[in-house]
């Protein structure tokens, strides 16, 4: 049981310390799960501690076929490495490609160095530094979420899906 699934998402306000790749994934996976339409990340790599276990990727998959009108987002530096390791979020992107969209950091946007992911407009988990785990969550912090969802819509809308992502069908 994670120390977070006390918390709800849209409900509880209090601003989470996150300290390590344990508490990032716990409090991700926890608003995930509770997510019902929106998920937005931007993340260098897709950190595999965070994101590449079989249950984000149910987490992922169950809210993909139980929410026909959701959006699931991902902003990513480059897709390549995540090809050649296998991580599992390409193939479920394939297969749920109507739901869920993965995108390359346009080049103006490169040198960006935070990491976030943002659940139905409230839940928000941010890192300074995309490459260390301290940061800060919150189940409810609409303010934040806006803020950040219009950076993410502002880089969403220039950059461009990684043609290495499409499945190809012979």
């Amino acid at each position: 049981m994670s120390q977070y699934e006390q918390y709800t998402l849209g409900d509880d306000s209090e601003v989470l310390t996150l300290d390590s790749s344990s508490d990032n994934y716990a409090i991700a996976l926890t608003m995930l799960q509770q997510t019902r339409r929106d998920v937005a990340i931007l993340s260098r790599q897709m950190d595999g501690r965070l994101y590449d276990t079989a249950e984000f990727m149910q987490a992922l998959s169950h809210l993909a076929s139980q929410q026909p009108r959701c959006r699931i987002r991902l902003l990513l530096k480059e897709a390549e490495p995540l090809i050649k390791y296998g991580h599992r979020i390409i193939e479920l992107s394939r297969r749920l490609s109507s739901m869920i969209g993965i995108r390359t950091i346009h080049e103006d946007y490169r040198e960006y160095n935070e990491a976030f992911m943002v659940f139905d407009e409230r839940g928000v988990v941010k890192r300074r530094y995309a490459d260390r785990y301290e940061g800060n969550g919150s189940f409810n912090d609409p303010r934040q979420a806006r803020e950040l969802l219009s950076f993410f819509d502002e880089v969403w809308n220039i950059s461009d899906p990684d043609p290495n992502l499409r499945r190809l069908h012979i």
